[in-house]
C-alpha cells in the first residue's frame, strides 16, 4: 500500500455505534452522559457538565430506555430534596462493554494504519 500512497501519514479511522434498525443505540455521547449520570445522580447536572440542553439529554435517556428490555436510566421527581437520577447496573455493564469494545475497535484502526505504511 506503501508504493500507491503519495503522504505517510494516513491512518485508518472510525466512529464506533452499535445501532438498531432505525436509529442508534449507544456510542461515546450516551456512554459519556451515563456515566455522568451516575457520577452526579442528575440527567440535568450531567447534561450541564457535557454542554448539552437538558432537551437533549433526556431524548438520549428516552431512546436508550426504550430499545431495552429494561429501564437504564431510573428517575425521580420531586420531594424535599428534589429529583434525582440513577443508572442500573444492566447500565453499568452496557457502559463496561463499550468501553472493552472500543479498546478492540482501537486496537484495529492501529493495526490497519500500520499495514497502510508497509
Amino acid at each position: 500500500m506503501k508504493q500507491i500512497l503519495k503522504d505517510s501519514h494516513f491512518r485508518v479511522s472510525g466512529s464506533l455505534w452499535i445501532e438498531g434498525e432505525e436509529k442508534r443505540f449507544l456510542g461515546p455521547g450516551r456512554v459519556e452522559l451515563l456515566e455522568r449520570i451516575n457520577d452526579t445522580g442528575s440527567i440535568n447536572q450531567a447534561a450541564k457538565q457535557m454542554g448539552m440542553s437538558y432537551k437533549k439529554a433526556w431524548e438520549m435517556v428516552n431512546s436508550l430506555n426504550s430499545q431495552v428490555n429494561t429501564t437504564l436510566v431510573m428517575t425521580q421527581t420531586g420531594g424535599e430534596k428534589g429529583g434525582g437520577a440513577i443508572i442500573t447496573e444492566e447500565a453499568k455493564q452496557l457502559i463496561m462493554y463499550y468501553h472493552l469494545l472500543r479498546k478492540r475497535f482501537e486496537t484495529f484502526l492501529e493495526t490497519e494504519s500500520r499495514q497502510l505504511g508497509e
